[in-house]
């Protein structure tokens, strides 16, 4: 037996999950119509972007951070980023992580202690849910977006928890539905130990204006104790940052292990978000988004098979992996890049479609969509 061989209930979990028809693999190529990427404005495919980029690389006396933020790391260009970061998402201070993920898992397991409590949405992000394993805190989930359940919950934890923490995603990946958020920040602002945390990761460059997010359009920004934006979506690069009080920032930076113990990003990550901001202040995509939203809405409305949003995520709701699949398949016979999830990704039974819809989708790929989704209903 060879030291590399994978111990045997290791291999029997694999094996499992292959018999049941879940096993997870890489897959390269797809259908050459993209509704599947999180590239809602299309910035990872943009001229603009890349040209900026390539500028910066071309000066740039180093191709690596060479080390941690507090080690080697650090570097004007982060820093000057984080305020303008801060200023555009109007907030007193922020703080550069190497992803979403490292985010969620860097903000959730250092904030809420041992005699706090943190109540989260039951369709939370892995990553999230992934933080708050390592946090010390009691955790409680609420049904999605129910908000009647959260208030049982704050009733029952408001004797014993010095504070409460409500955990949510502006914009949910999966359905592309939206937290209610202005009965949440009312809920903060009605509690002094009550303290909101929200995800924006698939709002940002979607909702608000110039694309600062949901919470922005909604105008709740100030009754967040913090909120996370991811660059993977629609900024198209790599990296998040943390916005709240420079408090928040001083915290993070001393106790955040996603934060501490990691080499930073390299300065073309910085300058990649750097110019993904200023393509986002510009404009000019959100405006084709929001109208390619509304124009699949509309020529969907008779589909009773997807589950329809104001976000750049639609679905089609399957309820099980081998018709998620299926659907698949059929889309791809169309020239249709799109996704299956399956269960374990999401609880079993409520296997779907993702749909994504971008800046740069063409009127006739919608339509060429729509022809496909009418296959599957027929």
């Amino acid at each position: 037996m060879s030291k590399q061989d994978l111990p045997f209930h290791l291999l029997s979990m694999l094996k499992e999950r292959e018999q049941k028809g879940l096993l997870r693999k890489l897959k390269n190529g797809s259908p050459p119509i993209d509704f599947c990427s999180n590239d809602y404005l299309g910035f990872s495919i943009t001229g603009s972007l890349q040209k900026k980029i390539s500028e910066h690389a071309a000066t740039s006396p180093k191709t690596g951070s060479t080390g941690s933020r507090l080690i080697s790391g650090n570097s004007t260009e982060a820093e000057e980023l984080e305020k303008k970061i801060a200023t555009f998402h109007h907030s007193e201070s922020a703080l550069l992580y190497n992803s979403g993920y490292d985010a969620n898992l860097g903000v959730f397991s250092c904030i809420p202690q041992k005699n706090d409590v943190i109540l989260y949405d039951e369709f939370i992000h892995a990553s999230i849910h992934d933080g708050l394993r390592l946090s010390y805190a009691n955790r409680y989930k609420f049904k999605h977006n129910d908000v009647n359940e959260l208030k049982e919950l704050i009733a029952r934890s408001k004797e014993t928890a010095y504070n409460i923490f409500i955990a949510v995603e502006s914009v949910y990946s999966m359905d592309g539905d939206c937290a209610p958020l202005a009965e949440l920040a009312a809920i903060a602002r009605a509690n002094k130990n009550i303290y909101l945390i929200v995800d924006e990761a698939h709002a940002i460059g979607v909702f608000g204006e110039k694309g600062r997010g949901l919470c922005s359009e909604i105008g709740i920004e100030k009754d967040c104790f913090a909120r996370i934006y991811t660059y993977g979506k629609a900024m198209g690069c790599h990296g998040a940052a943390v916005v709240g009080s420079q408090d928040l920032t001083d915290y993070l930076i001393n106790f955040s292990r996603p934060f501490i113990y990691t080499t930073a990003l390299p300065l073309h990550s910085v300058k990649a978000i750097d110019s993904a901001y200023d393509l986002l202040i510009k404009g000019e995509e959100q405006g084709k988004l929001k109208e390619n939203i509304l124009y699949f809405n509309e020529k969907a409305k008779h589909l009773a098979i997807v589950e329809k949003s104001v976000s750049a995520i639609q679905c089609l709701h399957a309820g099980s992996n081998s018709k998620a699949e299926a659907y698949e398949r059929s889309l791809a016979e169309h020239g249709i890049y799109s996704k299956a999830i399956k269960s374990p990704t999401v609880r079993e039974g409520t296997e779907r479609l993702r749909l994504c819809i971008h800046a740069f989708n063409t009127k006739p790929e919608i339509d060429q969509l729509i022809k496909a989704l009418n296959s599957l209903q027929a």
